[in-house]
């Protein structure tokens, strides 16, 4: 049974390749996908971007939006965060963030889906880096307009 199945699967492979490089064929050029940084194919070498440094600890950044989550102004390689220990949770935990010299955790982390107050952190925010993501100073791969609301500046 199962070598009909690995046969009957070659021939049909076999019969479909050729309809597929047919179809390239017939759309032309113009419709390889682009790079939205520029006018050139997406596997161009010289448009793979190069790997950015992160500062060491540095103030945390500006905010562009009122509700917009801070950025983490410090490297978090080999962070971890499991269902039972969160390293981030060693600094920024209300017990800890005077002697660390971090920012505490907002008191919004400390709620439910229907606003009740928790004695913990909610499951809701407790994997940090869902919202959190570490800061570095790179140029936008696409030119933009944003510019932060004047309440920010």
């Amino acid at each position: 049974m199962m070598k009909k199945s690995v046969i009957f699967g070659i021939v049909l492979s076999m019969v479909s390749f050729p309809q597929i490089s047919q179809a390239q064929d017939e759309r032309g050029m113009e419709e390889i996908p682009q790079s939205l940084r520029g006018n050139r194919a997406i596997d161009d070498p010289s448009q793979i971007p190069t790997w950015k440094r992160l500062p060491s600890d540095h103030d945390p950044s500006q905010r562009s939006f009122v509700q917009q989550p801070p950025m983490i102004p410090h490297k978090i390689d080999g962070y971890r965060i499991t269902l039972r220990y969160n390293k981030c949770l060693t600094c920024h935990s209300w017990a800890n963030y005077r002697e660390a010299k971090a920012t505490k955790i907002a008191p919004s982390h400390f709620k439910d889906r229907e606003g009740n107050d928790l004695a913990n952190i909610s499951p809701l925010r407790y994997f940090c880096t869902q919202c959190h993501a570490p800061q570095v100073e790179a140029h936008p791969l696409v030119e933009n307009t944003f510019e932060p609301v004047q309440v920010l500046r």
